[in-house]
């Protein structure tokens, strides 16, 4: 695959930990062609229109032909595409029944109930670290906790965790533009072997419905019902990967910046009005979702002075767009006194983010307790290691020194 200048940049390992500049770079050019057709857009108020537009599609039987590039991320795997990877009216259809026992209006109390439950989690896993002057954050907390949370959101037992770990890893990675040949085929044999489990474990659910989305969607599958049960299944292997990778980055992201800026950490500390703020900045100012880029137009867009024509991929370029000037005053400062802070950090759209309510309950009750336990918290490294992943983008490990935990 050619690229061009920039977005080759983007895909660089070495650019990982501060892709900033080349957003700033970017945004000179609000919608960029590329070498080999692609098209970048970099700007606020041009992402937002086009992740509104219906003229945009995600679905990859929409993807144009002459486009050489990795397949998408669920082709060849005997599922059908879950919903992000669908259009209207599909796609309204299978996201309306997902939500059904998810959130407002039918279920307006599921996300609020898991609420202790998740308390209890972060105090147990902050509780296991007793005794250590020295802590990984994504090990010790911030991948476990939002495991956890999916696991009982979806009603998958904690203890299988190590069973779709691996594959759930190999699952995220393929939304990588630069995933291809052998680790495409590892994540399209992870993706059979996640829906294989996921289908027996929804089975078990149908003849001993217990708690969670499975058990409730179920019954609703088959002839007249909301979904498939192929829909099901790929929907709850969505819900699995997605319900906890973006929520990881959140934390991870959200507890480097803090450590970065001993001034509003410090008031974080004292000021608990300040945590749904905070959040919402860490989501502008790095968030866990950096660009989308299976996206295609379906027909001729003008942006910008530019003419998108039909069929050509669009990369949306999320993280440039939540520091453009033009519409976040002084971007590059982290500023949880912010006002009218409308980012993009969950997307926009049909397409906006499912797990939203979820991820930011999690850090809500993560961040605190966190910050409150850890006495005098010190990075070890930075910038951290970061993941290979450019789209999904946070530290793989965030070492951290501690003089030991608050009770």
């Amino acid at each position: 695959m050619t690229l061009g200048t920039i977005s080759a940049q983007i895909l660089d390992y070495a650019n990982r930990a501060d892709p900033y500049p080349l957003y700033a770079e970017l945004r000179k050019t609000p919608v960029r062609r590329e070498d080999d057709g692609r098209y970048l857009v970099s700007t606020y108020y041009e992402v937002r229109s086009l992740a509104n537009d219906p003229r945009l599609t995600q679905d990859p039987h929409n993807r144009h032909p002459g486009y050489a590039r990795p397949a998408q991320p669920e082709e060849d795997t005997g599922l059908p595409p879950s919903f992000i990877f669908t259009d209207p009216p599909l796609h309204d259809r299978l996201r309306n029944a997902a939500n059904r026992p998810f959130g407002p209006p039918h279920s307006p109390r599921f996300l609020h109930e898991l609420s202790g439950d998740l308390e209890r989690v972060a105090a147990d896993l902050l509780d296991a670290l007793e005794g250590k002057d020295q802590v990984d954050i994504v090990d010790d907390f911030s991948y476990p906790l939002p495991v956890t949370a999916i696991c009982k959101v979806l009603g998958v037992p904690r203890e299988d965790e190590p069973r779709f770990h691996s594959l759930a890893d190999a699952v995220a990675s393929s939304v990588d533009p630069q995933h291809g040949g052998d680790g495409q085929e590892k994540a399209q044999q992870a993706r059979i072997e996640l829906g294989a489990y996921l289908s027996d474990l929804i089975e078990a659910k149908r003849r001993r419905p217990g708690p969670g989305l499975l058990s409730a969607l179920a019954p609703e599958t088959g002839p007249g019902g909301s979904m498939t049960p192929a829909d099901l299944v790929a929907t709850a292997l969505l819900l699995l990967v997605a319900g906890h990778e973006t929520t990881v980055n959140l934390i991870t992201n959200a507890t480097l910046t803090l450590l970065r800026h001993p001034d509003v950490l410090e008031r974080f500390r004292n000021e608990p009005d300040l945590t749904v703020p905070l959040i919402e900045e860490v989501l502008r100012y790095e968030p866990p979702v950096q660009f989308v880029p299976f996206v295609n137009v379906l027909a001729d867009i003008d942006v910008a002075g530019t003419t998108i024509p039909k069929g050509s991929p669009v990369w949306l370029v999320i993280a440039a767009a939540n520091r453009d000037p033009k519409r976040f005053e002084d971007p590059d400062r982290f500023d949880p006194d912010r006002n009218d802070n409308q980012h993009l950090g969950f997307y926009t759209g049909i397409h906006y983010c499912f797990g939203a309510p979820l991820a930011r309950i999690e850090a809500r009750l993560a961040l605190p307790e966190l910050f409150r336990r850890m006495k005098n918290p010190r990075l070890l490294a930075d910038p951290p290691p970061y993941r290979a992943n450019a789209v999904l983008r946070g530290p793989r490990h965030l070492p951290v020194a501690i003089d030991g935990l608050a009770a």
